[in-house]
């Protein structure tokens, strides 16, 4: 990591490890904030987009273990609008695996709009299918959060941030270093993102015909102005999250196994959750794709991870095989994950 700052490859790193619930790595270097010097420490939340979407799905999941809704449960039984324009056979199980139809925001949204819980939802609930919920797959990007996230306000009554700290971070003690919604009071505690030299100058070469552009507009692509701006960070938008690379671990680690006396999910749960649900060629980027209920399949190339990469090079998971979880968050905005990368390969290598 020391390396990774002093070439000039990133500006301020985390990465946090667990192994069978404990604490074996809490590394970090850099500065948060390159303007000011701020350097980085363990408790630093990063704004790391959609690393959040295993938060998000770890959150349903919680629910689902108590009896609030199963994975077969049709979204509208608990969202009643959302059956509008033939979305009735809509289940939770399609909205976790990205098959269910429904990867675009209105593409005349402003980032104001994002921020707007109630003008997306009511824009998703009046949306019409991209495809038959399931025969396909495709990233939710956005609406990932909001289809998530509403179903477990309907479910609950309330919102998913509110969730989150009662049901996920607070028994795990990380209430203060995760969130959907972050306070104003509390974002100078962030990280500054920044744009890797010449990406906003030399946007991503991508085909115009790509389907993604007709899944929202192009003000909502990631990168270092969006991540930093207030209304972004205070709003609830759980496609993406704010937190600290071991809390985000501590999360995993407790998926898998048990963390200080808590388990989230129980072991019967975590091998359904785990398992495939959705693969196939991406409808939105093209991209081979394979889906466990809210998490993504094994990004390093093994069958035994899960997890979620965000935009701008960090990621956060966990293996099965050999109970580790692990977070890497950065501030540098990158289009790659070469740190990430290098660093899973060094935590493989002596974990697994």
């Amino acid at each position: 990591m020391d390396q990774l700052v002093e070439s000039g490859k990133e500006i301020g790193v985390q990465v946090a490890v667990y192994h069978h619930g404990e604490q074996v790595v809490d590394a970090v270097a850099g500065t948060a904030d390159s303007e000011t010097g701020r350097p980085v420490d363990s408790g630093t939340p990063f704004y790391n987009f959609s690393i959040g979407k295993g938060v998000t799905a770890t959150v349903a999941h919680v629910l689902a273990e108590r009896g609030l809704f199963d994975y077969d449960t049709r979204v509208a039984d608990l969202w009643p609008e959302f059956a509008a324009h033939g979305k009735q056979n809509v289940t939770v199980r399609h909205v976790l695996d990205h098959s269910a139809g429904l990867p675009g925001v209105p593409v005349d949204s402003t980032i104001e709009d994002v921020c707007d819980w109630d003008k997306m939802t009511s824009a998703l609930a009046d949306a019409e299918l991209w495809w038959e919920p399931g025969t396909k797959v495709g990233y939710h990007a956005y609406t990932f959060g909001y289809l998530v996230g509403e179903i477990v306000r309907r479910a609950t009554g309330k919102p998913i941030s509110q969730v989150l700290a009662e049901e996920v971070a607070g028994p795990l003690g990380v209430a203060d270093e995760i969130y959907f919604a972050m306070p104003a009071s509390e974002q100078a505690r962030l990280a500054r993102l920044e744009d890797e030299p010449g990406l906003a100058e030399t946007p991503p070469d991508l085909p115009e015909d790509l389907p993604m552009f007709k899944a929202g507009p192009l003000v909502l692509f990631p990168n270092a102005a969006l991540g930093n701006r207030p209304d972004m960070l205070a709003a609830n938008i759980p496609a993406g999250c704010k937190t600290s690379a071991r809390a985000i671990a501590r999360m995993y680690a407790a998926v898998i196994g048990e963390v200080d006396g808590v388990r989230l999910i129980s072991p019967e749960r975590l091998a359904r959750v785990w398992a495939v649900s959705s693969s196939g060629t991406d409808e939105i980027f093209g991209n081979p794709s394979t889906w466990g209920l809210g998490y993504a399949r094994g990004f390093s190339g093994s069958d035994t991870e899960y997890g979620m990469a965000g935009a701008g090079g960090s990621y956060a998971g966990a293996d099965t095989a050999n109970g580790v979880a692990f977070a890497v968050t950065k501030n540098l905005f990158t289009m790659g994950f070469d740190s990430s990368t290098e660093i899973i390969a060094l935590i493989r290598e002596i974990y697994g």
